[in-house]
């Protein structure tokens, strides 16, 4: 209760110093939300995480090392959200980060667990495995904040999924974190919504610090001898973010261009191209992140060995890069035809003003 609390606090008197502290994001080419809105939802989401961590006082060695790294990475996003930090700049802390971690603590994906009859232990391997798997599932999350209340919920999507996995006890002691991170998101999720009082968004703040604190979880729950999550159901926990992230590098770097150029490509955006809005977007995301987890729980419970999970996740991911890719490809090139098109006076296609304002009430804004 203090941590929904203290986040709900934290949302009210940040947004009134928003502007003060630059953490304000105007629209764009690629953001299209109407206005300026607040960057501070981060902030108050692990404002309201300090307080219940505060409160709860009962974390190990690896909670605590797990709780100072994200005050700076918390802070990191926040002066990207103010100065944009280049890729560089964040690839660089968020790995010393990492590092600081494993040299503190000693967790680090060590196995990938019995594949076919057979231990993958990785030796040295897993700690540069570790640095790519946490930096991408951090970055994974940034660019699913891409419309109101989906990093956010999605985020609850993968809590859930552990606990279907894992059991509720797997949230006790020190992974209790992620707990805590649930009920902060909630006042947030409300105020992304325009729910309670004016709208505010997550910002860089926010969105890394889900994907980290999720990173950490998984990869300590899934190298704990005895775990009931291994490390291949960890995909399925979080299927959605990383398969989206994925597809947009894979045909980003198909097209000759940088994997983190940002763009409109990602899931949400080509729903939004068929047609949907970002409310009824929002819900069919959630819905498909929650089959992918089910569908991975149906798949590890029928007991053929993590092999076989691991062959289903391939076949879904190549299954899910394939169909997206073409839909998107599909939708550029009738937006190609559309533009080559001549535009007569009374032409049904020209957007007027006002029908232009009310697709951009709802805000939709790409965070990569």
């Amino acid at each position: 209760m203090a941590t929904a609390i203290t986040s709900l606090v934290a949302i009210i008197a940040l947004r009134r110093f928003a502007g003060a502290l630059g953490l304000v994001d105007h629209p764009n080419e690629r953001k299209h939300h109407v206005g300026s809105v607040p960057l501070v939802g981060g902030l108050a989401i692990f404002i309201g995480v300090l307080a219940g961590a505060c409160i709860w006082g009962r974390f190990q060695l690896f909670g605590q090392v797990l709780l100072g790294t994200s005050c700076v990475l918390v802070l990191l996003g926040a002066l990207d959200d103010r100065s944009d930090l280049s890729v560089r700049t964040r690839l660089l802390v968020q790995t010393i980060l990492i590092l600081t971690v494993i040299a503190s603590t000693g967790v680090y994906i060590q196995s990938l667990g019995h594949i076919f009859g057979y231990e993958l232990t990785l030796g040295w391997v897993g700690v540069p495995l570790t640095v790519v798997a946490v930096i991408g599932l951090l970055n994974a999350f940034n660019m699913m904040d891409g419309i109101d209340g989906l990093a956010g919920s999605l985020a609850l999507v993968s809590i859930a999924a552990i606990v279907l996995f894992a059991g509720p006890h797997a949230l006790r002691g020190s992974l209790a974190l992620i707990t805590l991170l649930a009920i902060a998101a909630i006042p947030y999720l409300f105020a992304n919504l325009g729910l309670m009082g004016r709208k505010i968004f997550m910002g860089d703040a926010g969105s890394m610090v889900l994907g980290y604190l999720l990173a950490w979880t998984l990869i300590r729950l899934s190298q704990e001898p005895g775990s009931q999550l291994s490390p291949v159901d960890v995909l399925w926990c979080v299927a959605l973010p990383v398969l989206d992230t994925l597809a947009v590098m894979y045909r980003r770097l198909r097209q000759g261009k940088s994997p983190f150029k940002p763009d409109r490509g990602h899931i949400h955006h080509i729903l939004m191209g068929m047609g949907l809005g970002p409310r009824a977007s929002l819900v069919a995301l959630v819905a498909l992140a929650a089959s992918m987890a089910f569908l991975g729980s149906v798949t590890s419970s029928l007991g053929l060995g993590s092999g076989t999970n691991l062959a289903a996740f391939c076949i879904f991911s190549m299954v899910y890069t394939v169909t997206v890719t073409r839909i998107w490809v599909r939708q550029q090139a009738g937006k190609g035809m559309h533009m080559a098109k001549p535009l007569a006076a009374n032409d049904d296609h020209v957007v007027r003003p006002a029908a232009r304002q009310r697709v951009n009430r709802d805000s939709v804004a790409e965070a990569d």
